[in-house]
């Protein structure tokens, strides 16, 4: 207003002479000129803003009197203004001004827990093992903030590969890992059992690792600005980049709205310049996280490592949306790169938008392994102190088969891996994809079972037909069997390793081991919704992981605080995908 007014008084001195009626006829037409500016201004604010000349921009045309004598005419009279519009009608500042939180976008695929198969009609059960533990992590964060996890968020087999329960490692490296079993009594049905199968790789000593040439792919997104993401994400690498070697080699490709080489190939003793590297990062723009795949590959094929690890790091919240977008498209792009001998581990950071769906997939295709990174421990825990399982594969594609004597087991469950189950005729096709296990890596599967003449039995009795009978043999006294295959890295042909089952006598107790696992496991079906384990609730959870042996916990301390925290969360109610009660 003061713009225009001001323009339009300078207009009109530059016309009239400033004297006798005339002055006063022109401060008469200048005031009601300077009402009419003033109140255009203000009744027009949205015309202001969009197409056409601004109000401040606007000047009134030039007053012109012909008759310069002067004039004893009495000003015009100033029209009253108009009263100013009552409170009530006002709009509300602070609804005005407030400020929605963002929509949380975070995108899991749907798990349906595996179903109770009766081993008269399905005794074999094929499955590829697992070693990501992001589920358990991701979870952890969203406790420790006061979110109740959906259901789809949990994994149980991630969950129990979240822990290590000292399985026996093998004599030497001619086979790259041990199988063991372990047998025992079900804690939330005595009437059930549990077969546990560990699995344990050979480790290998940080100084004997071979060579590695790694490609840090990051996501500099704009959605990567928080805290808990890029600034996380520089600080976890950073630890990566202090353990490496001089025959190591980093390069770094960021990806934003579009990918950008940030370092080439650098020995890994030059740490400064690589730290520096990182530290120059910047969150901004949209996310075309199929360019950086793609620039990471040709990066690792650039400084490729015969015989040593090589291994794109993908870390981001996940959030693709231009360039490839579709996830098929990018999982085949990640598949069509699984021969080239470069692995692929994602590393996923932040809340609100992470796409676990994808970074677990992209993983699982990629021959590598899936974590999540909610703190700088975790960080320290995946990159430092768990470098040779993340970085170092000791066999790939290894499969688990196991095929139970329906003479002795009646019912089976396996606990997790519902994405990881495979059709019984592809255990011994070597064409098809499986996991990998790293140096020292773990891995742990559960299997609920049900022998027969049981009354826990899920399953209703069939009306014709009777469960087999054991017969005489050798084999009849066992509850299963056990084969797994696995190739040696860079070969294509599998080999076989092969153990039986043993019953255990009536009312044997878990090991240590064995009862955190089945601990762990009764955690992710309560989270679920606690529709697998007979009415084992928080406080059956609770109890069992305060209680190990020599009167010490069973469960870390942390672990424990969390299931206290998901039982306040619920309201000491275990509840349904759908949000029912369940029980108490």
């Amino acid at each position: 207003m003061h713009q225009s007014t001001s323009n339009t008084t300078s207009t009109a001195s530059r016309s009239v002479a400033p004297s006798g009626g005339a002055a006063r006829l022109a401060a008469a037409v200048l005031a009601a000129l300077a009402l009419a500016a003033c109140s255009t201004t203000h009744d027009s604010p949205v015309a202001a803003e969009s197409g056409g000349t601004r109000a401040s921009e606007r000047t009134a045309p030039p007053i012109v009197v012909d008759d310069p004598s002067p004039l004893d005419v009495p000003a015009p009279p100033i029209a009253p203004a108009a009263p100013p519009a009552p409170m009530a009608s006002m709009a509300n500042p602070a609804k005005m001004f407030a400020v929605s939180p963002p929509a949380n976008t975070e995108r899991y695929a749907e798990v349906e827990d595996n179903p109770v198969q009766r081993a008269s009609e399905q005794p074999v059960s094929t499955f590829s093992i697992d070693v990501d533990t992001g589920s358990y992590s991701n979870v952890r964060r969203m406790l420790t903030d006061g979110i109740r996890p959906p259901a789809d968020a949990v994994r149980a087999e991630e969950f129990i590969n979240y822990f290590d329960y000292g399985h026996p490692a093998p004599a030497d490296r001619a086979t790259p890992f041990r199988v063991s079993t372990e047998v025992a009594a079900a804690p939330w049905n005595a009437d059930r059992q549990l077969l546990m199968i560990g699995i344990k790789g050979y480790d290998i000593p940080r100084d004997e690792l071979p060579p590695a040439n790694l490609v840090l792919l990051v996501d500099t997104s704009g959605s990567m600005h928080s805290p808990d993401k890029l600034p996380l994400l520089k600080r976890a690498m950073g630890m990566l980049v202090r353990q490496l070697r001089p025959q190591d080699r980093v390069s770094i490709v960021a990806y934003a709205g579009s990918a950008g080489l940030v370092l080439a190939p650098t020995p890994g003793d030059r740490q400064g310049e690589i730290l520096a590297a990182l530290e120059q990062l910047q969150a901004g723009g949209s996310t075309n996280g199929g360019e950086g795949i793609k620039l990471a590959y040709a990066m690792a094929r650039q400084a490729y490592i015969e015989g040593g690890a090589n291994r794109v790091l993908l870390a981001t919240d996940g959030d693709f949306n231009v360039g490839t977008v579709d996830q098929n498209a990018l999982e085949t792009l990640v598949a069509d790169q699984r021969d080239s001998g470069i692995a692929l581990t994602t590393l996923g950071f932040g809340s609100g938008n992470y796409n676990d769906a994808l970074a677990e997939r992209l993983a699982d295709l990629g021959n590598g392994n899936h974590a999540y990174i909610d703190s700088a421990l975790e960080a320290r825990r995946v990159l430092v102190e768990s470098m040779g399982s993340t970085l170092l594969t000791i066999a790939s594609d290894v499969k688990v088969q196991v095929e139970f004597n329906p003479a002795r087991v009646a019912e089976y469950r396996l606990v997790g891996y519902e994405n990881r189950v495979l059709r019984n005729e592809d255990f011994a096709n070597d064409k098809v994809d499986a996991g990998e296990i790293g140096a020292g890596h773990e891995v742990t599967a559960l299997y609920e079972i049900t022998l027969v003449g049981s009354p826990a039995a899920r399953l209703p009795a069939l009306r014709y037909g009777a469960p087999p009978v054991a017969t005489g043999d050798a084999n009849a006294k066992e509850l299963a069997h056990v084969r797994l295959r696995y190739k040696d890295p860079g070969t294509t042909h599998s080999k076989l390793i092969e153990a039986p089952v043993l019953p255990t006598a009536p009312g044997t107790q878990p090991g240590e081991a064995m009862k955190l696992a089945a601990t762990v496991a009764g955690f992710a079906d309560a989270l679920r919704g606690g529709t697998r384990t007979d009415g084992w609730g928080w406080e059956g959870i609770l109890a069992s992981a305060r209680t190990g042996d020599r009167g010490q916990r069973l469960a870390p301390r942390e672990f424990i605080e969390l299931v206290e925290q998901a039982r306040m969360l619920s309201g000491g109610t275990v509840m349904g995908p759908t949000g029912e009660s369940l029980r108490n």
